[in-house]
């Protein structure tokens, strides 16, 4: 569950008007990719059976309408964020550390044209709200439940990661091989570093055969090149495959794709 848990840090009054453009120009490129994004969520889940909801997902745990109310409960949540990062004003993204969780269990039974009225409702409070930003609030410091901060003008590619991940997780038709080129590009190298550290790793390098991308991670004796489309190396590293359809070797050595290491849950 890929959820970003944050909580609103200080806008940023005076910012160098050069990089508040810079952040608002990352940030209107990627609200473009949420509005597709949420098109095709909207679209696929459109094709859903009124009985899908009560379905499993691919989270354990978790049935469709438990992902469903997810994705829109996010939404909703980065609007305080924004709203935060406008404002200055320390709004956390959640009410309280047990709302997250009660609110996806109170949503997740609603009927099918509920939750999917609710996920473009909230998908058109969060387009609203980011459209409220002057530009140097882009630049503005968002601090992550764990401590780290991060700018907001991050927050729409955080909105897009939940979509396209929780997707997938529906268990429907939605597969990473539909993910757009574009977001399966950018996450590539974030989640290779991600995982850069990660103890009792083999020391990997990852070709993508179709953008000509490579990353590392992992710094263990033993060594493996990993092969494949930049969708299948960006599914596998974020857990949505088991690496069927990448090319493992050792030592020039092809090895089936069970030779990849077991990679800790994407954060």
């Amino acid at each position: 569950m890929t959820d970003s848990h944050a909580d609103s840090g200080s806008a940023a009054p005076g910012a160098d008007p050069a990089a508040a453009r810079t952040a608002a120009g990352i940030a209107a490129a990627r609200l473009r990719a949420v509005e597709e994004s949420t098109a095709t969520l909207l679209r696929e889940t459109g094709g859903l059976t009124p009985t899908a909801v009560a379905e499993p997902s691919a989270l354990p745990g978790w049935t469709k309408g438990h992902v469903l109310t997810h994705i829109a409960r996010n939404a909703d949540s980065l609007v305080n964020l924004l709203n935060g990062a406008r404002t200055g004003q320390d709004i956390p993204q959640y009410a309280s550390p047990t709302a997250r969780d009660e609110d996806i269990e109170l949503g997740a039974p609603r009927p099918l044209a509920e939750q999917l009225a609710d996920l473009a409702a909230s998908h058109e409070r969060f387009m609203a709200a980011a459209a409220q930003l002057p530009d140097e609030a882009w630049t503005a410091q968002i601090r992550h439940r764990s401590g780290y901060l991060f700018p907001a003008y991050e927050l729409p590619l955080k909105r897009q990661m939940e979509i396209e991940y929780h997707l997938v997780d529906l268990g429907a038709d939605y597969t990473p091989g539909q993910w757009p080129t574009g977001f399966a590009e950018g996450e590539l190298p974030r989640l290779a570093e991600q995982f850069e550290k990660t103890e009792g790793l083999p020391t990997l390098t990852l070709a993508a055969t179709d953008t000509g991308q490579r990353a590392a991670l992992g710094d263990g004796p033993e060594q493996l090149t990993v092969q494949g489309p930049v969708r299948t190396l960006a599914a596998w590293l974020s857990g949505r495959s088991d690496g069927t359809g990448l090319h493992v070797h050792r030592d020039g050595t092809e090895l089936d794709h069970t030779a990849l290491p077991q990679l800790p849950p994407m954060g």
